[in-house]
Parts: structure tokens; sequence; C-alpha cells
């Protein structure tokens, strides 16, 4: 078999990527072992303001104008539902918080996603004497479904390995890779934490943290929309509602621990005052990085293997940025953004 490209991992990064090489008629194949689980768990929202500061997110209305149209393809393409429009609600806590909004709200960069209104709170399940501040243009990704959708999508269409990768097993001869009965151009590197497995990139300076989610089962409590007070509260359907989200770096198992459901309660407990059931709990690593920029680049020795990672919190926004970015590094010489590029590190 012969193609342009591998790819490994089919989380967020390795999707983006997949939806760039189609985009361009390469051909390609997949490998991914079911590792991906920071993707799958993951709260799927898109958010431009970091509401603990009240500051842009980095290239937010760039990865915007990039990421919507993308999930809005896929949807017709897999014939799913992915994009949950729902404004994010950030709980006040003073009066001093309130005057900070406000603050943030006539700066430029931040006009078009902060509401000028102070929202009242009418809800006698949720604590907020203060209100709340409405965040504009977000949404949420259902990544979990898009993942399956995607992986099924390339099952059907023999593009799928669904095997761990052996990069010992990758020959380079010059501007070729052979990779046991594959010959290919180019590898992509889309692993997430599998990444400190790859002899190739595993020095690169990821930092794993571990995430937990608890869903709960909330008839009274009732709201529409993502509320951020310490834990987001996302509604999904049927009054279930997704509570997140823990960090570890100790940890670094998929398992789901006491600790972690018990340090999402209690911050739960100071928010909600109505009852609900704890009904799942999920656990994934994040590849995640000190300075909070994705790795994204070229192999110093090997010119023809790629690294597309450490998309962190936020990869439902940069993931299809950043593999656009470096689909046109490899095919058109454009060179990456210096904030991505892990040549940073050197």
């Amino acid at each position: 078999m012969k193609v342009d490209y591998i790819v490994v991992g089919i989380g967020l990064a390795g999707i983006s990527f997949c939806e760039q090489l189609k985009k361009h008629k390469k051909t390609f194949v997949v490998f991914d072992n079911a590792s991906q689980l920071s993707s799958t768990v993951a709260g799927g929202l898109y958010n431009p303001v970091v509401l603990k500061r009240f500051t842009s997110v980095w290239k937010s209305k760039e990865q915007l104008e990039i990421a919507l149209p993308l999930y809005a393809h896929l949807e017709k393409e897999l014939k799913v539902t992915l994009d949950y429009k729902i404004p994010v609600y950030r709980k006040f806590a003073s009066l001093e918080e309130q005057n900070d909004w406000f603050t943030a709200s006539d700066k430029p960069i931040l006009s078009e996603y902060l509401s000028e209104k102070l929202i009242k709170n009418r809800n006698q399940a949720v604590e907020a004497s203060f209100g709340f501040g409405e965040v504009l243009n977000t949404g949420r990704i259902d990544v979990k479904t898009m993942i399956e959708a995607y992986k099924a999508d390339l099952l059907k269409n023999k593009l799928l390995f669904e095997e761990a990768f052996n990069h010992n097993a990758i020959t380079i001869d010059y501007n070729t890779i052979q990779y046991k009965n594959i010959t290919t151009t180019n590898i992509v590197f889309s692993e997430g934490y599998g990444v400190k497995q790859n002899p190739y990139f595993n020095n690169l300076p990821l930092v794993p943290a571990k995430g937990e989610l608890i869903i709960i089962h909330a008839p009274d409590l009732k709201i529409d929309y993502v509320l951020k007070a310490g834990v987001f509260l996302i509604p999904l359907e049927d009054d279930l509602y997704i509570v997140g989200a823990t960090y570890e770096w100790k940890d670094l198992s998929n398992d789901i621990t006491k600790e972690a459901k018990e340090t999402l309660l209690n911050k739960l407990k100071k928010l909600i005052n109505c009852s609900f059931k704890v009904v799942n709990q999920v656990a994934g690593i994040r590849p995640t990085v000190k300075d909070r920029r994705p790795l994204v680049g070229q192999h110093h020795t090997y010119k023809n293997l790629f690294v597309l990672n450490g998309l962190g919190t936020r990869g439902v926004m940069i993931g299809p940025y950043v593999a656009k970015q470096l689909y046109d590094f490899i095919e058109n010489d454009v060179p990456l953004e210096k904030d991505i590029d892990i040549n940073r590190f050197k």
C-alpha cells in the first residue's frame, strides 16, 4: 500500500489534520489504539474568553473562524449533530468581579464576546446573589460522538488500523518511509499523552495533566446555559449535566478516583442547592504544555516526521487552527507561527 501520509492518533488533532488531507485530496491511513481518552472525555466547550481573568484566549477569533466551519462540515459528512450553540454564564462572586467584567467588556478585543448586561439569577436552584455575565459566541462540540463517528467512517473506507503504532518498525530512506507493508512520504504524530512513548518526539516538554468529570442527574436544576463558577456545569439532555474538571499531575492513570469526585462535589454543592445524583465519572490525560501553546513541527533530523500535539484544555478551538498551519508548512513551505513551533524549546 502506498499513501501520502500516515496519521498516528485520531483525537481532536488527528481528525483536524485528516480533514486537511481530505480537503487537498491527499491519500492517508490512520493508526489508533483507542488511547485518545483526553479527547473522548473532554467537555468540548469553545469559549473565546479566559473567565478566571476576563482576558481573550490566544488567537480566539482566528481559531473559531476555522474550527466552526469544520465542525459544520463534519456534521453533514458524518450525519451527526456536533455543535450545540449555548451561552456561557460566569457567576460573579462580588461587586468587584462585576466591575472587572464591565471594564473588560469595553476592551476592543473582548467587546464582541462579553455582554454588557448584568444577568440576575432567577433560578432558586442556583446560588448566585451577584448574578452572571454572559459570554457570547460560545457552544459545545460533542467530541465523543465526533470521534466515534469519524472512526466508523474511516473503518468503512478501510483507512483505519485499530492497533498501536510500532515506532521501531519505521524505515526511512531519504524522502520515503516504509512502515510494515505501507509506503508513505510523511508521518504526522498526533498521539496526545502517548507521545511520551514516541522515540522521535519524547523529548518535547509535554506536561500531562489528568482530568476527571462527573455526570449528574438533576431534574430540578433546569438551566439551559453553561455555568462557570469554580467548576463548569454543562447541560446535556434529559436533565443530565457534565461537572468538571479536576487537574492532577502525579496520578497519570485513566482510572477514576474518589478524591476527584469529592473535589467536584464539594465545589458543586456551593453552586447549586437542589438534589442530584451522580450517574457517571470519567478520566483522561490532557496533553498540556507549560507555555499553554501547542507542540507543532518537524523532527530535527528526519524531515518527513511531524508532530501535532499539546492542544491542552481548548482542543476544540485550537485543533483545526494548528492542523491547517502544519499542513501549509509541510505542503506549501509556509513557516509555522513561532508561538506553536517546537523549535521554541531548542
